[in-house]
Order: C-alpha cells, then sequence, then structure tokens
C-alpha cells in the first residue's frame, strides 16, 4: 500500500491523469477533522476514537489536530502506535480479553482505563494493575435490536454479572465504571436508551457509584443514499436519558466512536476489469480487499461510475452483479447494485464513505490487495 505525497484537487483528477491500475482510496483530511469536530461539538461528554476502524497514522494525527484526546485501543500494537503518535491522549484498552503479556505491557506503556466482561479476566486485571488510579468499566449486554451485526455475540456480560463485577471492581479500589456496545450501524436511537436505562439499574443494584459510562461505539456512517444518520438525535437522547435514568447525577458520559468518525473522509476508486455479457462486473477490487465488509453490514450504494477521461456516467440505472478480481465465488457484493447502463470496461467504481474497516481490513489473497492512498481537498468528483 502506498501513499501519494501530492495533494490532488478530487478523485476525478487524479484517475483522469494517473490512470491507476489498481484500486485507490481518496483521503480528504478536511473531512475527518470536520466529522471529528461534529462529535466534539454534539456529544455531552469526551470522544474517543476506536483505533481498529482505520489506523493509518494519517488518521490519527488529522483526529488529534481537530481535539480528539482520547483512543479506544484493542492491542499493543495500537497501543504503541498512538503513544507515537498522540503521547497525552487518554488510552482506553476496551478489548475485554487480553493476555497477561499484553495486560502488562499496557501497564508499562501508562494505560488507565480497561474494559472486562467476565470474573477471570477481572481477576487478571486485579493481579497485574495497580488500582491506584486506573480505571475498571465493566462491559454488559442487551439483546436490543437496531444495528447491522450484534456484538454481544461475543462481548459482554449480563446484567447480572455486570452488577456483581461492577461491586467487585469497586471492593478492589479501582475506579468503577460502566461500558457497552449497541452493536455496529446502529441506526435506532432508542438502543441507547434501553442500554441507559440498564446502566443505571446495574449501578443501583451493585450499590456502586459508576465514575464514567462509556456509550460505545456503534454510531451509524452514511452508507445508503436515501438514509441519512441522524447523529444529532442521538447525541440528544443520550444526554437526555442519561440525565433521567441516573436522577439528574448522571457519571461522566465516554463514546467511542469509529465508523462514524472515519467513514465520510475516504472514498475508493475500484476499476472494472471486465463486463461478462452485459450483465455482470468484475472489479480490481472486492471483498478480500477495501470492500470486506460489506457481506456482513450490507451494500453502500452511494457509487459513481466514472470514465477514464474523468466523465461520470449518467445512463439509465440497470442491476449488476459485482465480484471482486479472486478466483473465489464468494468475493460478490450483496445483492444486485443499480449502475448507469452505459458503463464500460476501464471505467472506475467510486464508492463513497469508504474510510472504516477497509484499508484496515484488505487483504494480499490470491495475489490482489496492492492499493494507493492519495489526499485529496475534496470528495466530490
Amino acid at each position: 500500500m502506498g501513499l501519494s505525497k501530492m495533494i490532488w484537487a478530487n478523485p476525478s483528477e487524479f484517475l483522469r491523469i494517473e490512470q491507476p491500475l489498481n484500486p485507490v482510496m481518496f483521503f480528504a483530511p478536511s473531512v475527518l477533522q470536520a466529522s471529528a469536530r461534529r462529535f466534539i461539538d454534539g456529544f455531552p461528554g469526551l470522544v474517543t476514537y476506536a483505533v481498529k476502524s482505520n489506523p493509518e497514522e494519517m488518521v490519527i494525527q488529522n483526529l488529534v489536530a481537530a481535539g480528539i484526546q482520547g483512543f479506544d485501543v484493542a492491542s499493543p500494537a495500537e497501543i504503541e502506535m498512538v503513544r507515537r503518535l498522540a503521547p497525552t491522549a487518554a488510552l482506553h484498552y476496551h478489548n475485554p480479553v487480553r493476555g497477561r503479556h499484553e495486560i502488562a505491557y499496557a501497564v508499562e506503556m501508562g494505560v488507565k482505563s480497561y474494559s472486562v466482561d467476565s470474573r477471570s479476566e477481572l481477576q487478571k486485571l486485579i493481579e497485574i494493575v495497580p488500582a491506584e488510579g486506573a480505571e475498571i468499566s465493566v462491559r454488559f449486554k442487551l439483546p436490543v435490536a437496531g444495528a447491522a451485526y450484534n456484538f454481544g455475540a461475543k462481548f459482554g456480560a449480563t446484567v447480572e454479572l455486570a452488577t456483581e463485577l461492577l461491586a467487585t471492581v469497586a471492593e478492589a479500589g479501582f475506579i468503577p465504571s460502566l461500558t457497552f456496545h449497541p452493536g455496529t450501524q446502529c441506526t435506532d436511537p432508542m438502543a441507547w436508551d434501553a442500554y441507559l436505562r440498564a446502566a443505571a439499574e446495574i449501578c443501583t443494584n451493585a450499590g456502586v457509584k459508576a465514575r464514567r459510562l462509556n456509550v460505545g461505539g456503534g454510531f451509524p456512517s452514511h452508507r445508503l443514499s436515501t438514509e441519512i444518520p441522524q447523529l444529532d438525535a442521538i447525541f440528544e437522547l443520550i444526554g437526555r436519558v442519561a440525565h433521567d435514568a441516573f436522577d439528574g447525577e448522571p457519571p461522566a458520559l465516554v463514546c467511542e466512536p469509529g465508523r462514524a468518525l472515519v467513514a465520510e473522509s475516504f472514498t475508493l476508486a475500484a476499476r472494472i476489469k471486465g463486463l461478462r455479457d452485459g450483465e455482470h462486473v468484475f472489479l480490481n477490487d472486492g471483498t478480500y480487499g477495501n470492500l470486506d465488509e460489506l457481506p456482513i453490514t450490507g451494500i453502500i450504494d452511494r457509487i459513481a461510475v466514472v470514465s477514464p477521461e474523468g466523465v461520470q456516467r449518467d445512463g439509465e440505472a440497470q442491476p449488476r452483479v459485482i465480484f471482486g478480481p479472486t478466483c473465489d465465488s464468494v468475493d460478490r457484493l450483496p445483492g444486485e447494485v443499480d449502475l448507469p447502463s452505459d458503463l464500460e470496461e476501464g471505467d472506475f467504481l467510486v464508492f463513497s464513505g469508504m474510510g472504516a474497516y477497509s484499508t484496515a481490513t484488505n487483504t494480499r489473497f490470491n495475489g490482489f490487495g496492492d492499493m494507493k492512498i492519495a489526499t485529496v481537498m475534496r470528495l466530490g468528483l
């Protein structure tokens, strides 16, 4: 993966001049910083960034420049990178299962915030992490809908177990806190309502006043052209319900968005390698590359088709099946995608909103995976 040193006006200019044979990610720092400021100004608490969604160093640097002061890290490698790029930032090690050597490394690097969802993992933390000034957030889950997929299938204690764990955290001398994740691409604000009220119940039953409440990620990005995420409504609900559920004295609120912060700042251009009998479109990128997430979370239909001359195709929409470049039949985008009927081999499919879980999950399967990141002033064609 290469990074272009030149700053281009927009994706069309790059495509017309460079005629790339491999996929290109276009990055607009101004868009990323605007997204960060929207969270900082709108969310009623501390905004941290989930590094896993896009760990490119330029992303971390631009978020720091925009005012992000905390990062949700899930591995020693992420801890090392953020410490190097943002030495004073708060690090929240909220991967609930860690090896003992990973915990020891985090302590060495000055990490003060951890999450936990089981007795066994809490015991590890009690044994290894010095309690003074250290926070342990108990992660819990609820059977709520409204997300593209459910994080509770892997992480999160039941409300009953979370009550027990929170009491143990307090007894062990750590700063007691709670955390949850409503699920990825969560478009229903009421999911946060249910979790916030459950958090208050856990605190009451444990007899513990949580210092902080991390409402997780899950904030949606703009994937479908007809569905614009209502982030401001979610922010307002979180602040209002937290105040109500905790009788006017809620814990300090924290969020850890990844997708909603970074998605809109990247646009992907994939080239058409072949058109098979007017029905199938074969791209030089697919589900083993930057489009890895689409079969799980659903299609992004914000797609334009641009000719090699940089002209946007505008023919009547026609449903097509889109395949990636590998010799694997699962390398296919979900469903059929409406594309202009006048598209041709050599054209570029330009996907908006592709900054999350794309470069981070790009693989070298079948010899593909080469790509470039180009910086642009704006993402509009």
